[in-house]
């Protein structure tokens, strides 16, 4: 019989944060994370995967947790003389983060996939949790501005989401598969957790993939979302921006309808408790608690709400 296991479906600065309170109430290696590849990108001639390596690194103890990003004492010499030849300096590419991007990049060229190669590098990183790319092939989002439409890292990094969004799309999503062992991993486990995360540009990816969301309709485990908005307001970056431009109502009510078809529960910030009956009413439970995590220690309280409510 396998060991339980638990499945969260990430990417982004919550995830992380959420991850890294997670592996403090299961064990770690229980832990299995299905993590977006829409924001990968090529810088420098390197395949950059930032929602992989966000969570690779906070798994590791090893991410900047006041950037948000990138490894802990990290310096940018390097960029610094990418950028006296004249170079674009906009992606910050730290000197320790070049070291992960050139094993990955060498790893891909060998022929090895993305799976294997992440797989490769979490281990020796020291991370017991199984961290997936949802896909191996390439799958990118896309936003439209009236500029025309920017990769993902030109609308959030370089232009700092300040462009008007017309449209979110998912370039290549609709050929990609899902490795088996993501499937398998939604099918068989214990409980599958949807962390903190943009809707539209960490999970959306994810959920573009056919597979995956026919797995989550299908799977025997309660589907449950943490909501990454608190009001109609994100706790981090352009979720509600993006929200709305997809449609969506920017709210917890939103981010329900996101996940409609296969959504058992959502957690909700207290502040947002008197939104619980309308969403109930659209048969997904809901449970409410304090969703900010200012520290692990709020990471691990938010992730005991949610395992213990799941065992009761």
């Amino acid at each position: 019989m396998k060991p339980a296991h638990y499945t969260v479906l990430a990417g982004g600065t919550g995830a992380a944060k959420f991850l890294r309170g997670l592996v403090q109430v299961v064990p770690e290696e229980q832990v299995h994370v299905i993590v977006n590849v829409g924001d990968d990108t090529d810088v420098w001639g390197l395949h950059i995967s930032p929602d992989i390596d966000s969570i690779t690194y906070a798994l590791a103890g090893k991410l900047d947790t006041l950037r948000g990003w990138g490894l802990v004492n990290e310096t940018f010499r390097c960029l610094e003389t990418i950028e006296a030849f004249g170079m674009p300096g906009w992606f910050r590419l730290g000197d320790q983060d070049l070291a992960t991007h050139l094993t990955r990049t060498h790893l891909l060229r060998s022929g090895l996939s993305l799976s294997e190669t992440v797989e490769r590098m979490s281990k020796a990183m020291g991370v017991k949790a199984r961290v997936l790319p949802a896909t191996d092939d390439p799958v990118r989002t896309k936003v439209e501005t009236p500029q025309g439409m920017l990769g993902f890292q030109e609308f959030f990094v370089r232009d700092q989401w300040k462009p008007e969004v017309r449209s979110v799309s998912y370039a290549g999503a609709t050929e990609a598969r899902a490795p088996a062992v993501v499937l398998d991993s939604i099918r068989d486990a214990q409980l599958v957790i949807i962390a903190p995360s943009n809707p539209i540009t960490s999970i959306g990816p994810i959920l573009a993939l056919h597979q995956v969301r026919e797995a989550l309709r299908c799977t025997r485990a309660e589907v449950i979302a943490i909501s990454p908005l608190i009001g109609n307001a994100a706790v981090s970056g352009p979720a509600a921006k993006l929200m709305e431009a997809c449609g969506y109502e920017v709210s917890p009510s939103g981010v329900a309808r996101c996940y409609h078809d296969f959504l058992n529960n959502i957690v909700i910030d207290v502040r947002d408790g008197a939104l619980a009956s309308s969403i109930r009413y659209e048969t997904i439970g809901v449970r409410v608690t304090n969703l900010l995590m200012p520290d692990d220690i709020a990471a691990r309280k938010l992730a005991e709400f949610i395992v213990l409510s799941d065992s009761r």
